[in-house]
C-alpha cells in the first residue's frame, strides 16, 4: 500500500470523527472547555510562582511560559490525532474486538492507532500555539522562518515520542488482561515535560531526561526558538525519536502474536 492509499484512509476516518462529534455537539463544547481550564490552571500556576521568584532553574516566566506551551502543544496533538484511538486499542484487545483490525489490509498498528480523531483535543492546540507565539513577543525574540520549521519538526518528533510511550504502554495487554494501572503511569510521565530540563539531578536527570525523555521532548523545541538553532539538540531528539518508535513497532507486533482473537 502507498503513503497516499494510507493517507485516504486516513482522510476518511477523520471526516467520520468530525461528523460524529458534530452530532453531539455539547459533548465537544464541554470537553474542549475542560481542557481549556486545564491548561488556565498550569499557566495561572506559572504566575502564581513568578510572583514570588524571578527564575526557575534559570529560566525566566515566560521562557517558562513558552515551555508550557510547548508542552501543550504536544499533548494536544498527542490527544486529538492518536490518543482515543490507542486506548480503545487496550480495550478492544481485552475484549477480543481487536479482530476487527485483523480484517483490514494494511498496516496494523497504523490502522489501530489513528482510526478516531478528537477535535476538542486539536482546537486547544490553538491556544497553546497562541501561547508560545505570545511568550516570543514577551521576550522580544525574532525567530526566523528556519527557527520555526525547526521547531515544528522537533514538535513533531515530541509527538511521536509521546505516541511510541503511549503504544509501549498499551501493548503489554497482549500479553496480560489488563493493562489500566501501567496506562495510568503516562499521565505521570507527562507532567514531567513541563519542568525545565536543569531542574533535574541526578537520578531524576538520568531517569527522565535520558532513559525517558518526556523532559527532552518539550524543552529542545522550546531552547530552540529561546536560544536559537543547535545542530546537536535536532540530531538528539531526531534519533531518540527513531529508536523509540522502533521500540513501539517491535513490542506491538511481538505482541501480536500473542493475541488470542474472540474466535479463539
Amino acid at each position: 500500500m502507498t503513503i497516499a492509499h494510507y493517507a485516504r484512509i486516513w482522510f476518511t476516518s477523520a471526516r467520520y470523527s468530525i461528523v460524529r462529534t458534530l452530532m453531539f455537539r455539547g459533548d465537544f463544547l464541554v470537553w474542549s472547555l475542560v481542557e481549556l481550564f486545564w491548561m488556565s490552571v498550569n499557566i495561572l500556576m506559572v504566575a502564581v510562582i513568578y510572583q514570588h521568584t524571578s527564575t526557575v532553574a534559570g529560566w525566566s516566566q515566560y521562557e517558562m511560559m513558552l515551555l508550557v506551551g510547548t508542552s501543550m502543544l504536544i499533548q494536544r496533538f498527542l490527544m486529538g490525532f492518536f490518543w482515543s484511538s490507542i486506548f480503545e486499542m487496550g480495550r478492544n484487545i481485552r475484549t477480543g474486538h481487536f479482530d476487527f483490525f485483523l480484517a483490514q489490509p494494511g498496516n496494523l498498528m497504523f490502522m489501530a492507532t489513528t482510526r478516531k480523531l478528537d477535535p476538542d483535543g486539536l482546537i486547544n492546540s490553538v491556544v497553546a500555539g497562541g501561547l508560545v507565539l505570545y511568550s516570543a513577543h514577551q521576550l522580544g525574540l525574532h525567530p526566523s522562518v528556519a527557527d520555526f520549521l525547526i521547531y515544528g519538526f522537533m514538535v513533531f518528533c515530541g509527538v511521536i515520542i509521546h505516541y511510541s510511550i503511549l503504544v509501549l504502554s498499551i501493548s503489554p495487554a497482549f500479553w496480560i488482561t489488563s493493562a489500566q494501572g501501567i496506562e495510568g503511569g503516562y499521565f505521570t510521565l507527562s507532567e514531567f515535560s513541563r519542568l525545565p530540563r536543569e531542574a533535574f539531578r541526578g537520578v531524576a536527570n538520568i531517569a527522565f531526561v535520558w532513559l525517558l525523555p518526556v523532559v527532552v521532548v518539550s524543552n529542545a523545541p522550546a531552547s530552540t526558538l529561546i536560544h536559537g538553532f543547535k545542530l546537536a539538540n535536532v540530531l538528539w531528539i531526531a534519533v531518540i525519536t527513531a529508536v523509540w518508535l522502533g521500540a513501539a513497532v517491535f513490542v506491538f507486533h511481538r505482541g501480536l502474536r500473542r493475541y488470542s482473537s474472540a474466535s479463539s
